[in-house]
This record gives C-alpha cells, sequence and structure tokens, in this order.
C-alpha cells in the first residue's frame, strides 16, 4: 500500500515537473515574440519555481519514506 502511494506521489512530482518546464519554456518563446513586458516572465519563473520546489520537496518525503522502510 505505502509502496503504491509513493509510486503515485513519484508520478504526480514528475507530471508537474514536465509540464512546469513546457510551460515556461513556451509562455518564454511567446512573450518574446509578443513583446509583452519583462514582468510576466518573472512571473512566468517564480511560478516555474514554485512548481519545481513543490516536486523536489514531494520527491524528498518519498525518498525518506523509502530509506525508513528499507532500515
Amino acid at each position: 500500500m505505502t509502496e503504491d502511494r509513493n509510486r503515485k506521489q513519484t508520478r504526480l512530482a514528475s507530471i508537474v515537473i514536465l509540464v512546469a518546464m513546457i510551460l515556461w519554456m513556451g509562455v518564454s518563446w511567446l512573450g518574446g515574440q509578443m513583446g509583452w513586458p519583462v514582468r510576466y516572465a518573472f512571473l512566468a519563473d517564480i511560478a516555474t519555481l514554485g512548481a519545481l520546489i513543490w516536486a523536489l520537496v514531494v520527491l524528498i518525503q518519498v525518498w525518506r519514506k523509502r530509506q525508513r522502510d528499507e532500515g
């Protein structure tokens, strides 16, 4: 049961990383093409960093649970 939950959390974190990076690259490219103000680029950067930090925290929690369960 715990292993299944760890797998789901790892999959969710991976999807968040993938979607965040694709959206970040898309917004950066689109903003450059359309001449958006730099503040929108910073907003996209901050949102992406938030998603990546969340995914990192989730992955660290999964790693610690696996270490605890093995030992």
